[in-house]
């Protein structure tokens, strides 16, 4: 709980340091600090948008003086032409970006929650526009053909020896793949989706599934054992073209 009221409090200051800036329009809360509060606890961190008057985007990029403000930064790296992720003295880390309002119409973010605002700022754009739009959805067919085929792929390149490229095509790509048809094998449980990961809560989301994740991620040295138990998982539930299973087969 304490650790709550510090990322709440932090981003309040934030808010404040911003206030006292000439130039900034508002500071949106995403994620756990926005409108998914309920999710907020102990190993959540501060993810936000800065909205700044046009002209005045590469004051707050170039210097971060406005974010030192509310407690000392100790590490920062610009990881976009946006924004940074960045780490406080009392280890609270932080994402985010700079945008001018025009900007935030090609922002993809799931709806935000108004930290501060200007009486000018239209809190409307909070919300994204992307935000609604529902993720692509593939078909059962292509799904089954993207996780048998890496599975076929990896273990080629893991009987030549570049275990690393195997491991991510059995254990990275075909359990991707697997993701997505969770919800066409288990009800999906109670619990916030996000709109840009599908792996993120998955365990509470599928249990079941998320049961079977052990086998079916088994490590560097454990990639044909993973696509032998992936495999069998496919085979069990959905109808798997013979042809694909016996080459791979062949292959463990």
């Amino acid at each position: 709980m304490r650790r709550k009221l510090e990322l709440l409090n932090r981003l309040e200051a934030v808010a404040v340091s911003l206030q006292r800036s000439r130039n900034a329009l508002a500071l949106i809360g995403l994620g756990s600090v926005g409108a998914d509060l309920e999710r907020l606890d102990d190993y959540s961190d501060l993810d936000f948008f800065v909205i700044i008057r046009p002209g005045s985007k590469p004051d707050y990029l170039n210097r971060l003086d406005w974010l030192d403000a509310a407690c000392p930064v100790v590490y920062a790296f610009r990881n976009t032409a946006d924004g940074y992720k960045a780490l406080y003295q009392d280890g609270i880390f932080a994402e985010f970006a700079v945008f001018e309002p025009g900007e935030l119409a090609q922002a993809a973010f799931a709806a935000g929650r108004v930290i501060w605002k200007t009486d000018d700022f239209d809190a409307s754009l909070a919300f994204s526009p992307q935000s609604s739009h529902p993720p692509e959805e593939h078909t059962l067919e292509w799904l089954l053909g993207e996780a048998l085929t890496n599975l076929y792929i990896g273990l080629c390149r893991f009987h030549r020896g570049e275990k690393l490229s195997a491991m991510r095509f059995v254990q990275v790509y075909a359990v991707d793949r697997l993701v997505e048809l969770a919800s066409r094998l288990e009800v999906e449980s109670p619990a916030i989706k996000d709109p840009f990961s599908g792996e993120r809560r998955f365990e509470q989301r599928f249990p079941n599934l998320a049961a079977e994740l052990p086998d079916f991620l088994q490590g560097y040295d454990g990639t044909p054992r993973s696509a032998h138990r992936i495999l069998e998982f496919l085979d069990e539930n959905f109808e798997v073209n013979p042809a694909i299973k016996d080459a791979i087969l062949k292959l463990l």
